[in-house]
């Protein structure tokens, strides 16, 4: 989900499990990107594949809480290079859909199409969509129903577009990674570092995980740790977060499909 906006700077009681739950790992198809536009392809290792999979998470907070919902992300493919990223979150809270229609070449997330819906009597409804044109080489969309209109820097993504990206970028063998993400009518930077291996126990056994952080400015009270897969595609299986005030909120992977 929306790791940057939504979840590191709004965390609030059940609110902030919700949206925690979404974040694991959180749309008219526009043309090829132009040479001056697309994505750099110098520092990508080539031949990483994107494979289809379905995936469900649950997530707890201090005490072992857990949410009494469910979320499920699926990686679908549709013709040619075009993908669907979803993401579908069904809680007594809250219900969110966010997807992302993009295309995928040389290790790159191409974003097309970037729409998400939050939606729910406990908290404020929220809308906010994306179209990448990279032809002309502007993004446009709405957010929270305010118009915009950006410059498309090289190597754009969306909120969920950059999730996929991280984890492909860490399957190639890339260990400190900066992204360029569409926040409304400007771009955050998110840098994110994988800090070592790591053995975890799950359901199914113990397995070997890279850990991973988002990279924060010196003093930050807030910590975000992830815990990727290598034997399930680089999934991620385990997400950590800590709140100034000390509360936790974690996201571990409940069942996985791969390949489709």
């Amino acid at each position: 989900m929306h790791l940057n906006r939504t979840t590191t700077k709004s965390f609030t009681g059940r609110t902030a499990i919700l949206l925690t739950l979404a974040l694991f790992s959180a749309p008219t198809l526009a043309s090829e990107p132009s040479k001056e536009t697309q994505p750099s392809k110098d520092a990508r290792q080539p031949g990483v594949e994107l494979a289809p999979y379905e995936v469900t998470y649950t997530a707890a907070m201090d005490k072992g809480i857990t949410l009494n919902g469910t979320a499920k992300r699926t990686l679908t493919k549709k013709d040619g290079n075009v993908w669907l990223y979803r993401t579908d979150v069904d809680s007594f809270i809250a219900n969110i859909d966010e997807s992302l229609i993009l295309k995928w070449e040389n290790n790159q997330v191409i974003p097309l199409r970037y729409r998400y819906r939050l939606s729910g009597f406990l908290i404020k409804d929220r809308e906010q969509s994306i179209d990448f044109d990279w032809d002309a080489g502007v993004a446009t969309g709405k957010d929270e129903g305010e118009p915009f209109k950006l410059e498309l820097r090289e190597g754009a993504l969306d909120p969920l577009g950059f999730q996929l990206q991280l984890s492909q970028d860490i399957k190639s063998g890339k260990r400190d990674i900066t992204y360029q993400v569409i926040d409304g009518d400007d771009y955050d930077e998110d840098r994110f570092a994988v800090l070592d291996q790591e053995p975890m126990k799950t359901n199914r056994g113990s397995i070997i995980t890279l850990k991973a952080e988002k990279v924060r400015d010196e003093g930050s009270k807030r910590e975000t740790l992830m815990w990727f897969a290598p034997d399930e595609d680089f999934l991620l299986v385990r997400l950590l977060q800590t709140e100034p005030d000390g509360s936790r909120y974690e996201l571990r992977l409940n069942r996985s499909d791969l390949g489709g």
